[in-house]
């Protein structure tokens, strides 16, 4: 697996592994984590735009995205039911998804993220087992619940930097 930058030229494609990611989340028990057009082409061409947004390739071909985000995310500022383990830079991990042709996507990314020398830090919805199991299975630990900007709870992982 290869991971570059995205480019606005690769949004047709990112927006359809959002669509079988959305998919796959249906299937499996997480209805309401992405919804409403959500990620949306606007802040998808948005985080292309800062660099902050990867494509996962395997064979040449697009199968998995994800954003990688440094300095501080605001919706991480108040943490609740636990703590985060300390006040250090870290890396924000969004939008991680898979088409589902290739297995390792996660991996792949967490790998990268973790390459880039700093804490790694992650949300999810409480519906989302799938990421919660590779998240605990990739060295993240929940950390407490955090409140999205909307007001939608997630829960909250953290990694140490290797």
């Amino acid at each position: 697996m290869t991971i570059r930058p995205a480019t606005p030229r690769d949004l047709p494609v990112l927006l359809d592994i959002f669509t079988a990611a959305k998919a796959f989340m249906v299937r499996t028990g997480n209805p309401h984590q992405w919804r409403e057009g959500y990620p949306g082409a606007a802040l998808m061409e948005e985080e292309i735009a800062r660099g902050v947004c990867y494509v996962v390739e395997e064979a040449g071909e697009m199968v998995g995205t994800f954003c990688a985000i440094p300095g501080a995310e605001p919706t991480y500022q108040v943490i609740y039911d636990g703590a985060w383990p300390n006040d250090n830079p870290y890396l924000t991990i969004h939008r991680l998804a898979s088409n589902g042709k290739a297995a390792g996507v996660a991996r792949a990314c967490f790998a990268f993220c973790a390459a880039k020398g700093l804490p790694l830090r992650a949300d999810t919805h409480a519906d989302n087992h799938v990421m919660q199991d590779l998240l605990a299975k990739n060295g993240f630990v929940h950390c407490g619940r955090i409140l999205l900007a909307n007001g939608s709870p997630r829960l909250a992982y953290c990694r140490p930097a290797l």
